[in-house]
């Protein structure tokens, strides 16, 4: 692990059995509260894209609102909440998507990203990829092109990433933890 994933790794806090037995919970809220490691992660997402071309970022609820939105502002690009159905008061386009125990939906603004914007999708973490895996879908149905997906934490085990790899959409991540 390189000087600034280890760091990283450091300032994220582990619980045990949460949300239920067997899974280890990956905590950025202490990560987020320490102000170095949270520009060293905002820094290490947006390294990758600088000087390129990114005309929005996406983030997903909820903590990817609060990565997403430093990563926007470093790229001088806009910002696109995806949220939770029936969040978004104006009209929208949706999407069911997979989560690890069961389905839900995910919505955004139909006018938030203009068929041909270049898009990077932000969240804190890349698990199963259900809900990367939707926002993907969801952002490519309004004609955006998904550049890159970028996420603080990868759990390689729950094959995630590999999902997303198959949708042709590369992933940036910063920190590997095995298990669940």
């Amino acid at each position: 692990m390189n000087t600034i994933a280890s760091e990283l790794a450091a300032s994220i806090r582990s619980i045990p059995d949460y949300p239920k037995p067997g899974i280890i919970f990956r905590d950025i809220t202490t990560m987020l509260g320490d102000a170095r490691a949270f520009r060293r992660a905002v820094d290490a997402l947006v390294q990758p894209y600088a000087g390129t071309k990114i005309d929005k970022v996406a983030g997903m609820e909820a903590r990817g609102f609060i990565l997403g939105g430093a990563v926007a502002h470093q790229l001088s690009a806009g910002f696109v909440p995806i949220r939770k159905k029936g969040k978004l008061p104006h009209d929208i386009v949706r999407i069911a998507y997979s989560l690890e125990y069961g389905v839900d939906e995910m919505e955004m603004h139909r006018d938030a990203v203009n068929p041909g914007e270049r898009v990077i999708l932000v969240d804190d973490l890349i698990a199963t990829g259900g809900t990367a895996v939707g926002a993907t879908k969801l952002l490519r149905q309004i004609g955006a092109e998904v550049v890159a997906a970028c996420f603080v934490i990868d759990l390689p085990d729950l094959g995630g990433r590999k999902k997303l790899e198959e949708l042709d959409v590369p992933v940036h991540t910063l920190v590997e933890f095995s298990g669940h």
